[in-house]
């Protein structure tokens, strides 16, 4: 046997690396692990008593439950008072309230993408960071959902929100977008919480499985559902999953683009423009990736999944934050373009107003982290550095929540009459409820670690080489 022969037998076995082969695809789960590794490494930290915790998590929980009751305060104080405590007033009417209820909507998209639309796409990277995403898709809605809730005004008219009889005609309109946002939203999160739900069963049972004090044990059980791991329950267990990865993916350009409507649907200039709901999509996209690199790259670290979560799946974010970013940096110059195109001077006025009047700090902030600085992706170095990957994503969240406020203020502050012009100015109470509503999330997001596997394990053993049966150990 030649030794060119015997090199093409062992490629063909796959028993050379990747660096003697590059034809090979890379392995997804580096080291060298086994399954036993697997379940050890994301099970390590839901099986730890609170005391055995890293002293990073607990000073992040202390933190972030201080914030959550100072947002539980806020809201008390606000009912107790009226929204005249935020800097909203004529003509800006819309302020933070609708910024952070748009921003946290579109943070809560990459979850449904990376779950649903790349499971239905076959993309076996997703397996390693869908947990993730998925848990922030349903804790980043749930802090949307609140200001619906509380920037009413009118706290006893608050079931107007909800779809209840209209035979006595209180319904104040059901024409209204923001009546939309309610069934759209409230539709992403059922169906987000129940996939979140029905992926995590297996993992669910094999904690129970592990668990050792009484009460995990029956904590466990009960949400793993009776759990065997027999053929049968696999085969619902997939079809069950694949059903609602079908449902969940109209929702990810549904959703937004129903948020959208809030914007477009009306006649104000700078807002009345058919782009919006493509534009919101990507953008929802764009900030969403972004939040899961801020959230999984310090889990992978303190966590030690190194090994699960690798520099490729970092990479491939990487990837979808350049292209989306540099859809909405096409959206930005469109908008533009439109408005000069369509000869309407208060539409021109708009976002000349936008770029070069009293907000154009905040304008230019958004384009140079959303338009400017992904483009740094382009290097693969920085794609694939950690580091950079890091600080990247914490400017892209930034300039999202900057874009929701230039759309917002800058096309009231200005209106039709001069004589009504003002700059907005929000109060204390305005940054009290950005920064709490963050303590509300990061409390979630941190439970979820404590308590839940933050790795899809059933998922991730699929995708392994050992998982072949055809595989020559």
């Amino acid at each position: 046997m030649t030794a060119a022969h015997s090199i093409s037998q062992a490629i063909h076995r796959g028993d050379l690396a990747l660096e003697e082969n590059p034809h090979a695809r890379e392995e997804l789960v580096r080291g060298g692990r086994t399954f036993n590794d697997i379940t050890e490494i994301v099970c390590n930290t839901p099986e730890k008593s609170y005391s055995e915790m890293h002293i990073g998590f607990k000073i992040g929980l202390a933190i972030s439950m201080s914030l959550l009751a100072t947002l539980l305060v806020s809201i008390a104080y606000l009912i107790w008072e009226g929204i005249g405590i935020w800097g909203n007033s004529s003509p800006v009417f819309w302020a933070w309230d609708i910024v952070n209820f748009v921003f946290w909507v579109g943070i809560g998209h990459a979850g449904t993408l990376i779950s649903a639309i790349l499971f239905l796409f076959r993309q076996k990277w997703r397996t390693s960071i869908n947990r993730y995403a998925e848990a922030m898709t349903v804790f980043a809605v749930i802090c949307a959902l609140m200001f619906p809730g509380i920037h009413v005004g009118r706290i006893w008219t608050i079931y107007w929100m909800f779809p209840v009889p209209n035979q006595m005609g209180m319904w104040p309109n059901f024409r209204s977008p923001l009546l939309w946002d309610l069934f759209a939203v409230g539709t992403y999160f059922t169906v987000s919480v129940l996939f979140w739900y029905v992926g995590m069963i297996p993992d669910l049972a094999t904690l129970r499985d592990r668990a050792k004090k009484p009460i995990a044990q029956v904590m466990y059980g009960l949400f793993a559902l009776g759990w065997n791991g027999s053929t049968k329950a696999w085969v619902h267990y997939e079809r069950a999953y694949i059903i609602l990865a079908a449902l969940s993916a109209p929702l990810v350009l549904s959703v937004h683009s129903i948020v959208s409507f809030d914007f477009a649907v009306s006649q104000l200039p700078g807002w009345h423009t058919t782009i919006f709901p493509p534009y919101f999509v990507a953008g929802a996209v764009f900030s969403g990736f972004a939040m899961v690199q801020t959230l999984m790259l310090p889990a992978r670290k303190w966590l030690g999944l190194k090994d699960i979560v690798t520099i490729k799946h970092i990479e491939n974010m990487n990837k979808i934050i350049l292209v989306t970013g540099t859809m909405v940096g096409y959206a930005y110059a469109m908008e533009f373009f439109m408005a000069w195109y369509s000869g309407n001077e208060y539409e021109s006025f708009t976002f000349v107003n936008r770029a070069f009047g009293p907000y154009a700090w905040a304008y230019w902030i958004m384009v140079t982290c959303n338009v400017v600085t992904p483009q740094l992706f382009w290097a693969r170095s920085i794609r694939t550095n950690i580091t950079a990957s890091f600080i990247i994503s914490i400017f892209v969240n930034i300039g999202m929540w900057f874009e929701r406020f230039v759309i917002t203020v800058t096309s009231l502050n200005r209106d039709f009459l001069p004589s009504s012009w003002r700059y907005y100015l929000p109060t204390k109470f305005d940054f009290i409820f950005l920064i709490s509503t963050f303590g509300l999330f990061f409390t979630f997001f941190l439970l979820f670690i404590r308590h839940i596997p933050v790795i899809a394990m059933a998922e991730v053993k699929s995708v392994m080489k050992q998982a072949n049966p055809h595989l020559k150990h």
